[in-house]
């Protein structure tokens, strides 16, 4: 029997998990990568090393578009640092996402990641932030570059206009430094899969008024599950990433970020399901095709001026231009549970997509009193410019055996028959925050927003007003209570899906609200961090993609529409830090009711149906224990639910536990730092599902072998 199987029924090993995620403590909060000093009003960050302490982090600059203590956030928030990922050998943000139980992973076809908050799916044009810009994510993130993520829980629509009411992702990027820097990185797995790293950062010039980061990777992936020709899926990527900072004045700093990213992957859609759950062909097969590949090249230039008026105020103004084009050749092979004796179809295409995201903010913040009132002031806006193109030319449809690949078509997207179709729009918001300190014991945060979406075509412009709200009591310096209320406002777009009904529809935004409270507390001088919290969140005009039974006419499989609420309530704890001198944990764990409540329906029978990949507990666990100053071990667990597979509600997939463990030993070599690391995924080969539908699922790889070098001079 699997240990995914025994931890079905067991409610006291669910306990068990829980209680470490939610009770056991964490590292002593960052000596850290970067240590502040001031130099006038500019902030110095110079690296000091790294220590075993970096588990725990003090605040989050996302929540309140700002850096601002966590004890003093009235929302549910999670940091989670690059010291713990790397310590994982994370090589993707689905990697480093499972240090939260509030995020599960969704499909991850086409070399894109899906994930959901607290069980509402991420949108990919506004469910992501790098340092507070919306972000087109529509791939895999380059998390080589990022100093920390944070996951932002609930509606933050107050701060950041359109986004889900489950919450938000923020990928903060490393800062450039003004001491000299250099690490090389070298990483490996059974399969023969590498990685190459190099970060490097310093001061260009003698007064250190001019800095830089840089961040260069070469990876090739070969991955365990096979094509029917025999061969392996295979990736290839590159990045380089480089963040220059000039002291302008004392007073005036200038920003400039610039990344490219360069990804080629072969198309692996998932495993397929029967109606029993059961894999369809086993574990291995890939139901693409082996010519059918994506290739994305993402940059990213960005702009940040920050201006300080005095001691107390500032002003900031951020601008970033993404350009993300990709092709798409797949085979786009059709989930039936016949294959393997009747063969399946393939419908071939090729096609490019053009996506450009401009976005832009200027925010004023500044510290004042009234009386003996203490106010933290935001005023801002910001704005979105988006703009997609395709192409696309379709080859025809046929259908295979298994274990006899088709020949490539040969198709050009160039030769698309309709020309390039194109849509776009601008959006458009402005924003009013005071966080009020009545006294020692008393906050209150209030806030409103305005947004505004300018589209052309039926349905295209959209109009919200999203207030937030928060009442923070301190019983004791190291603790906050707090509540909230939050709305969020969610422009859907166009369906963009080849193979739905209602391709190219127009959709309405979904509206939500949450009601949320919670607690937070530092314990034993700041070195551990516990919270918890309770909500409830409501959506409205809710999207749903359905699975039809049998393909239309046209041979679509899928249908769009709008219909109906989303009810989702639940809670969650978490523990970052320190448990003994040599000990250090991170953990969480979440509970989640969710369901449609669409009313009667005659062509959804969604009515009380629970969402896709919405589990209800969900827990992850992740320590390390010092032996001596220079081994330190890890283990850590993840423990995911059941879930249902279809919206319907009649595939399942089984809860599971995933075990994983590792070792690094540190060494001095000719006056320079150089660590091995070895570590385990999976140690117990548990057979497992992770996310995604029947028809894309996502299937969980066996024990799993990882080997890194890395030397700091």
């Amino acid at each position: 029997m699997s240990f995914s199987t025994s931890f079905k029924f067991s409610r006291v090993g669910l306990a068990i998990v829980a209680a470490l995620a939610s009770s056991t403590a964490f590292s002593e909060e960052a000596a850290s990568e970067s240590q502040v000093t001031v130099d006038s009003n500019i902030e110095r960050i110079s690296v000091t090393g790294r220590s075993f302490n970096d588990y725990k982090v003090g605040s989050s600059s996302g929540a309140m578009r700002g850096d601002i203590d966590i004890l003093d956030t009235p929302q549910s928030v999670s940091v989670i640092p690059d010291f713990v990922t790397d310590e994982q050998l994370a090589t993707n943000l689905s990697e480093v996402l499972v240090n939260d139980s509030s995020v599960t992973g969704g499909s991850e076809k086409w070399n894109r990641q899906v994930f959901n908050i607290r069980g509402f799916e991420l949108s990919s044009g506004s469910g992501y932030l790098i340092n507070g810009h919306q972000q087109w994510s529509h791939y895999v993130q380059p998390i080589e570059t990022l100093q920390q993520v944070e996951v932002l829980k609930g509606p933050s629509s107050m701060l950041y206009g359109q986004s889900g009411p489950g919450g938000l992702i923020n990928m903060v990027t490393k800062k450039p430094t003004y001491e000299t820097m250099f690490d090389i990185g070298f990483d490996t797995d059974e399969h023969g899969s590498t990685r190459f790293q190099l970060d490097a950062g310093g001061s260009l010039n003698e007064s250190e008024t001019i800095r830089y980061r840089t961040v260069l990777v070469k990876q090739d992936t070969k991955y365990w599950r096979e094509y029917q020709d025999g061969t392996n899926q295979e990736r290839d990527r590159w990045l380089g990433y480089l963040n220059l900072e000039f002291d302008i004045t004392d007073d005036l700093l200038l920003s400039l970020k610039y990344d490219h990213t360069q990804d080629k992957t072969g198309i692996d859609r998932g495993g397929w399901l029967d109606s029993s759950g059961d894999l369809i062909g086993g574990r291995d097969i890939i139901w693409d095709q082996p010519w059918a590949f994506t290739d994305n090249t993402i940059s990213n230039f960005g702009a940040d001026l920050t201006y300080h008026l005095g001691d107390d105020w500032k002003v900031k103004a951020g601008y970033n231009d993404q350009q993300f084009n990709r092709q798409r050749l797949d085979s786009s092979p059709s989930h039936t549970e016949d294959a393997l004796t009747d063969g399946y179809k393939i419908s071939p295409f090729d096609r490019y997509d053009d996506w450009q995201h401009k976005t832009g903010f200027v925010d004023f913040t500044g510290d004042f009193y009234t009386g003996d009132v203490e106010h933290q002031l935001l005023i801002g806006a910001n704005m979105l410019d988006y703009y997609y193109g395709q192409l696309r030319v379709k080859g025809g449809s046929e259908t295979v055996q298994v274990g006899q690949p088709v020949p490539n078509p040969g198709l050009d997207y160039h030769d698309d028959p309709d020309g390039k179709s194109e849509s776009s729009y601008k959006h458009y918001g402005f924003y009013l925050q005071d966080l009020v300190t009545l006294n020692e014991q008393w906050q209150v945060l209030a806030g409103v927003r305005y947004d505004e979406q300018k589209k052309d075509g039926a349905g295209g412009n959209s109009y919200a007003v999203s207030p937030k709200f928060g009442v923070i009591y301190s019983p004791a310096a190291n603790g906050s209570i707090y509540v909230n209320y939050s709305k969020s406002f969610t422009p859907q777009g166009i369906v963009n899906n080849d193979e739905d009904v209602n391709n190219y529809m127009n959709l309405d935004p979904e509206y939500g609200e949450q009601y949320e409270i919670g607690t937070k507390w530092e314990l034993f001088d700041g070195s551990l961090l516990l919270t918890g919290a309770i909500f409830d969140i409501t959506v409205s005009n809710v999207t749903v993609q359905q699975e039809l039974e049998t393909p239309d006419p046209d041979g679509n499989i899928y249908m769009t529409t709008q219909e109906g609420e989303q009810r989702h309530k639940g809670f969650e704890m978490g523990a970052q830090g320190q448990v003994s001198d040599k000990w250090f944990m991170t953990g969480s764990m979440m509970y989640l009711d969710a369901q449609y409540e669409t009313g009667a329906s005659d062509n959804q029978h969604l009515d009380g149906m629970t969402p896709v990949d919405a589990p209800e507990w969900s827990a992850n666990v992740w320590t390390r224990y010092e032996m001596s100053e220079d081994l330190a071990l890890n283990f850590g667990a993840i423990y995911v639910g059941e879930r249902f597979a279809n919206t319907s509600n009649t595939i399942t997939k089984d809860g599971y536990v995933r075990f994983d463990m590792g070792a690094a030993y540190t060494m001095d070599v000719m006056g320079s730092d150089v660590s091995v690391r070895v570590n385990v995924k999976n140690l117990f080969d548990t057979d497992y599902l992770a996310g995604g539908t029947n028809s894309d699922v996502t299937v969980g790889e066996g024990r799993h072998f990882s080997l890194a070098l890395e030397a700091k001079f």
